[in-house]
């Protein structure tokens, strides 16, 4: 059998932080906020949300959008560092429980940042196959604002609030969608100390983060490309992690991209961790004039994964 990702729901809490009215509090200007970080205000879950929630309610637009009911998933992987409460139960099983999904549906977490939308997608395609499951729902959902320093500039500026919820299904006729791969991992774990949160407050090197991205990421798409059999004239868009305007507009031109065939979905949101790759990715899905997506995210552990979604119609 083979799966096919079908369908991209998200959800962004409507709360924003408007960073334009903290620049002198955090002792920066509106040109470096516009042209480096790229987001004007950051989205902020209620207090009264948890992980959880922010998954049921991008459930409940997947619901809409497809057709899906909680009855019908065989499987649910949650990707978050950032789980409700101390993370017992895992919150997969929170959420598996709010959705009322049946008790012979199978369900984890994976604690994974940056990369985790990549590393989920392709454990779920090949979870899915080997248990010949039907349908499955990768989450994702990292709200920071739980761990972030208001006053740190380096975080606060940049880290948003988001869920996503993922469609995947076993391929049958007439059903289109994206096949999954080939994909390619890997880790830098003498690194990790870039990103991480003693005392349960985020700290971050950003210099340290831009310098590993800028550097590992571009041989890690060249390669995945080359395993596909493609140049890059044949990929119709490459969503990248969306760590930072600069960053995405630096991996466009160090790789020769033309700048309208990657998307830039970071000015209103944020950087939303595991949620950025498919919340810039979900506004083509259905895009049918587009065969061939590269995804690659990194990020924290140091991790960066990069993966190829090729269209299959139905």
């Amino acid at each position: 059998m083979e799966v096919l990702l079908t369908d991209i729901a998200g959800y962004i809490p409507a709360g924003r932080i408007d960073n334009l009215t903290r620049l002198t509090e955090l002792e920066t200007n509106e040109e470096f906020l516009r042209t480096k970080i790229g987001t004007t205000s950051v989205a902020r879950k209620a207090d009264t949300e948890e992980t959880s929630d922010l998954c049921v309610r991008a459930f409940e637009r997947l619901a809409s959008q497809s057709g899906i009911a909680a009855a019908d998933l065989d499987c649910i992987a949650l990707v978050t560092q950032n789980p409700d409460g101390a993370g017992i139960p895992h919150t997969s099983a929170v959420v598996h429980g709010k959705l009322g999904a049946r008790e012979d549906c199978a369900v984890f977490d994976l604690s994974l940042a940056c990369s985790g939308f990549v590393y989920g997608l392709s454990l779920m395609q090949s979870f899915m196959e080997a248990q010949r499951f039907n349908t499955g729902v990768l989450f994702t959902c990292d709200p920071y604002s739980k761990v972030i320093d208001p006053n740190d500039r380096n975080t606060a500026l940049l880290f948003g609030d988001a869920a996503t919820a993922t469609l995947l299904r076993a391929s049958r006729p007439g059903l289109s969608g994206w096949k999954p791969g080939p994909f390619r991992f890997a880790t830098r774990g003498s690194g990790g100390e870039a990103i991480q949160n003693p005392n349960r407050l985020l700290s971050m090197d950003g210099r340290a983060v831009f310098n590993f991205s800028a550097t590992a990421l571009p041989e890690q798409i060249r390669a995945v490309a080359k395993d596909a059999n493609l140049e890059f004239s044949d990929i119709d868009l490459f969503v990248f992690h969306q760590g930072s305007k600069f960053i995405v507009d630096t991996l466009t031109k160090r790789l020769g991209l033309p700048e309208a065939r990657v998307p830039l979905a970071i000015e209103n949101v944020g950087n939303t961790i595991s949620s950025s790759i498919p919340l810039a990715f979900a506004p083509y899905i259905a895009d049918r004039a587009l065969r061939n997506v590269l995804i690659s995210g990194f990020g924290g552990g140091l991790s960066w994964a990069t993966g190829l979604l090729t269209r299959v119609d139905g």
